[in-house]
């Protein structure tokens, strides 16, 4: 008797898909595939993280070390919060460094807050386990907690991507970095297309 085909079973959104809605910032500051991910709660809270294709979540990149001394007079671990209006906070504008991440290849990376607000937490764990920021960048391995201003907590999402959106920048650099490679190998476009690939990044 012939076996019934299997069902798939529907997938569970994790927790962070069911309370946040992700948006994206691409290329911060004009450096390429330097991503970053803005997961927003729909009480305004803001949590900072590195996108996917950020070179540092890339396979082959060891975390050496994480700083929140953004300069000789700044520290987001001098960020002292009090009270319901939130006192003490240091005021963050979206170019604002958060933090920086320097890894065993001399690579240095400097994560911004890509939305205006007060800084409300930073995650001293990626300190001392700088592991987790690879591992569970989504999760446990957060950079910072940013809460907009309550007339600015629809706006500040203008001038970042949405989930599909950012998709189609990764699509877009795939095949952006395929014709450079054809190019530097002389292959015209006449030739044979080769079959499609899994999207990864390509920084």
């Amino acid at each position: 008797m012939a076996t019934e085909p299997a069902i798939a079973e529907p997938t569970v959104p994790s927790l962070v898909d069911r309370y946040f809605t992700r948006w994206y910032k691409a290329d911060v500051k004009g450096k390429p595939c330097e991503d970053h991910c803005i997961l927003q709660h729909s009480n305004r809270i803001c949590v900072i993280t590195l996108a996917e294709s950020h070179p540092v979540l890339q396979s082959g990149k060891t975390i050496k070390s994480v700083s929140y001394q953004i300069s000789t007079n700044c520290s987001r671990l001098q960020n002292k919060v009090s009270g319901k209006f939130k006192r003490g906070a240091q005021f963050l504008t979206e170019l604002a460094p958060l933090c920086k991440i320097y890894c065993s290849d001399g690579e240095e990376y400097t994560v911004s807050s890509c939305v205006r607000g007060r800084l409300m937490e930073v995650n001293e764990n990626i300190l001392h386990e700088p592991s987790i920021l690879q591992e569970k960048p989504s999760t446990e391995g957060y950079i910072a907690v940013v809460l907009p201003k309550f007339e600015e907590s629809k706006s500040i999402t203008e001038g970042l991507l949405t989930q599909q959106q950012y998709e189609e920048v990764l699509v877009k650099r795939i095949h952006a970095a395929t014709a450079t490679s054809r190019a530097s190998r002389g292959i015209t476009t006449t030739t044979a297309p080769t079959p499609p690939q899994p999207a990864r990044s390509v920084c």
